[in-house]
């Protein structure tokens, strides 16, 4: 928990653009259970302390993981500051069975959450019409900075998920967020990693990630 909120605090004070703590990407936690192989839930809490410590307007949390992030999209659902885009395999096949089209937000906050399920077996076609629809989300959102979870247990060869993309997709999806950060928000971007089953594929994913962060081709 602890270097996620450091790479919180080092974009907030003008220290970096971009952090990335690889093991920050828990999203299942809810604010009195743990769940989903989390018992704390890294990104809302650090969501929390950018609109409370720092005064933040509007945070966007973009979650491309398999799972579905339910922990981030029930602990600030109805709370219009807290815009959420979210792909994942559907809730009919996968844990934790939620983060259907249907859920946008309530209240003030209708319309902030934007979910993304896709079917079993989609692969980068899916996952690049999904980024579409993210980018229009991000920039009706025009964040202050934006959250990245990018597990990497959406790859083909993971053995808990049923979703095919390739490494050049998720790749990609990085790069949009990045490209989005620049766009929108000075650059502001904290990526977490989470979920990713396959140790080797995974590896190269995160790496991948950095390579992104830091323009190496």
């Amino acid at each position: 928990m602890g270097s996620t909120l450091l790479g919180l605090d080092k974009i907030m004070r003008g220290e970096a653009l971009h952090a990335f703590n690889p093991m920050g990407g828990l999203h299942h936690a809810r604010r009195r259970s743990a769940g989903g192989f989390c018992v704390y839930n890294y990104a809302a809490i650090a969501i929390a302390k950018a609109l409370e410590d720092y005064g933040v307007e509007r945070v966007l949390y973009i979650d491309i993981d398999a799972h579905h992030g339910d922990g981030v999209l029930y602990g600030f659902y109805e709370d219009p500051r807290v815009y959420i885009a979210d792909i994942h395999e559907s809730g009919r096949y996968l844990y934790p069975g939620t983060g259907f089209r249907e859920e946008i937000g309530s209240g003030e906050a209708r319309g902030t959450k934007l979910n993304i399920p896709l079917n079993p077996g989609d692969g980068d076609e899916e996952l690049r019409e999904a980024l579409d629809e993210v980018r229009s989300f991000a920039r009706k959102a025009n964040p202050d900075i934006i959250l990245l979870q990018c597990g990497a247990d959406g790859l083909f060869s993971d053995p808990l998920t049923h979703l095919r993309y390739s490494h050049d997709g998720h790749r990609l999806a990085v790069q949009v967020v990045h490209e989005l950060a620049h766009e929108l928000c000075q650059g502001r971007l904290l990526v977490m990693g989470g979920g990713g089953y396959n140790r080797r594929d995974t590896a190269v994913a995160w790496v991948n990630a950095i390579r992104v962060m830091i323009s190496c081709k």
